[in-house]
């Protein structure tokens, strides 16, 4: 294991990795006092045992270019392999405007090999690489320096037993001819818009059930105003005003800052000055909105009209699927794919691409009393009408 202080040392490390069919990349950082994520720490790793190919590169060190390493995951002959990427990848878009590629995920991965449902990375070191983990040092602070040996060693281990998770994974998919179905599942982590907060968007995320136009307006005006703000001065949302101080803004709509004072919900610091001008007057352009313009909810959120029976039948049929394909149930459909299903929804992700072929067209056929389910021995089998 070698650490990275210098611009030098990475390139010549990126200039052998590039040499390679893959890498294995993970990342630390903080995110409790932040909007954004504060990169502490990157480690990298590719398969040679007659040399050097671990490495902890150290973000932190004044002079210290990443180019190189962005150079590396824009190389499209080397395969970028993380485990849960999503929060890793939002680093590198927010930091340098791109996504690794070509890239694939363990965990994902994982699912469509029948390891379960969100697997984590300790479990597949055991179940793979034989191996324990210390996670003595999982929630240490990454940005104080110097690094512990236990933490460079905690931290190292996330991509060297990674090479054997993907390099197992990867035999797993070629042999049962599922690397499509992968692939298929990279769309979303590959979308540039799966990392973008648009703060006209964020109201979208804040659970309630009202449906009003009136009120709805508040909350989007507020959730915008809020999000904003954080991005601005790269604090949690939750430091400007949580929640459950948001929907109570939207239900009392106070007018003036003494209105303000009596919330029982809004922090102390968000009564007065810049947050509570920007309080009052997304509430002022929320009343405003023309009754026509008022967002709506977001399809799925609305109450469906399910059929209850019917959606009991596909969770059955479900659960036959994915044992009879050895695939974590979640990654074929969730429990609101199944109510949409019910409820007579058709665009719905269980029913598309792979899933299609592993369910969908069965869960169709179940909705439109072509095939019935029926039970021989420990299996459930559809029945053809």
């Amino acid at each position: 294991m070698k650490t990275i202080t210098t611009t030098e040392a990475l390139a010549d490390f990126c200039l052998e990795a590039a040499k390679r069919p893959y890498v294995t990349v993970d990342t630390e950082f903080l995110r409790e006092r932040t909007y954004y994520s504060k990169l502490c720490l990157v480690q990298m790793a590719y398969r040679d045992d007659a040399g050097e190919d671990a490495v902890i590169i150290d973000p932190l060190v004044d002079g210290l270019s990443l180019e190189p390493m962005y150079e590396l995951f824009r190389n499209p002959t080397v395969t970028k392999v993380f485990h849960a990427a999503r929060q890793d990848l939002e680093i590198f878009f927010v930091n340098a405007g791109l996504i690794p590629a070509p890239l694939f995920d363990t965990q994902v991965a994982a699912m469509v090999c029948g390891y379960g449902e969100q697997v984590g990375y300790e479990t597949l070191v055991r179940k793979i690489a034989k191996a324990d983990l210390d996670k003595s040092s999982r929630f240490t602070d990454w940005s104080r320096r110097p690094l512990t040996d236990a933490q460079l060693k905690y931290a190292v281990a996330d991509v060297t037993h990674l090479r054997d998770i993907y390099e197992s994974l990867s035999e797993r998919l070629k042999k049962s001819g599922r690397a499509r179905w992968v692939s298929e599942e990279m769309a979303v982590l590959n979308d540039p818009a799966t990392y973008k907060t648009e703060p006209e968007d964020a109201w979208q995320r804040v659970k309630t059930r009202t449906t009003s136009g009136r009120f709805l307006s508040i909350v989007k005006e507020l959730a915008e105003f809020r999000e904003a703000y954080a991005q601005r001065r790269d604090i949690p949302r939750s430091r400007v005003f949580k929640d459950d101080a948001l929907v109570e803004l939207a239900s009392t709509k106070p007018q003036n800052e003494g209105d303000l004072g009596r919330s029982r919900l809004l922090l102390r610091e968000a009564r007065k000055g810049e947050i509570a001008d920007g309080i009052l007057a997304a509430i002022k352009r929320g009343l405003e909105t023309p009754p026509e313009d008022a967002p709506k909810m977001p399809k799925g959120r609305e109450k469906l009209q399910v059929n209850p029976a019917l959606a009991d039948l596909l969770r059955v049929l479900l659960k036959a699927k994915a044992d009879r394909e050895g695939v974590a149930q979640k990654l074929i459909a969730t429990s609101a794919d199944l109510d949409a299903i019910a409820a007579g929804e058709r665009d719905v992700d269980a029913l598309h691409g792979w899933r299609r072929e592993v369910f969908g067209d069965d869960a169709l056929a179940l909705c439109d009393g072509k095939v019935a389910l029926a039970v021989k021995g420990n299996n459930v089998q559809t029945i053809q009408l």
